[in-house]
């Protein structure tokens, strides 16, 4: 991991997300993670810090991470956003690794955060429309996440 975070800051352009070591599975997956939560918390144009918060509590809860790891995980996630062409290329890491019941999760966890300033914006609604189609997700299991953390926001 650390070589990576080496490579990022002497500026080597290398995706991290390209890299087809089996030693980098599970780091590929975690920025994929973190990238579509970094994309939707950015969405509305505005990346909040209670948003960076819920997604730093996603991704320990997720992944069982410590502090430290996942804010350099969030730093090579961000610079994976700014490059990358589309959330497709995080989707295919996620599609590759994830169960159709994990993917709901995520799902769930991307509605969160889209809900932490309790609001929907319309440029959230279409990138996580556009994020759970390209996680082969029905739209009635995006419905039901954005119902069900909804509901779990009222109580």
């Amino acid at each position: 991991m650390f070589d990576y975070i080496k490579k990022i800051i002497v500026g080597n352009e290398d995706n991290f997300l390209d890299d087809n070591s089996a030693s980098s599975d599970s780091k590929k997956i975690q920025i994929a993670t973190a990238a579509l939560f970094i994309e939707i918390a950015k969405a509305d144009g505005e990346f909040s810090e209670e948003e960076r918060r819920n997604i730093v509590m996603n991704m320990k809860t997720m992944f069982n991470l410590g502090n430290e790891f996942v804010e350099e995980l969030l730093a090579i996630s961000e610079k994976e956003v700014k490059n990358s062409i589309s959330v497709y290329e995080f989707s295919t890491v996620i599609n590759d690794n994830f169960s159709k019941e994990e993917k709901y999760e995520l799902m769930k966890n991307l509605w969160k955060i889209v809900f932490t300033d309790e609001r929907l914006d319309q440029y959230e609604d279409r990138l996580i429309k556009i994020i759970g189609a390209t996680l082969n997700l029905d739209h009635k299991d995006i419905i039901d996440a954005k119902l069900e953390v909804k509901k779990l926001k009222l109580n």
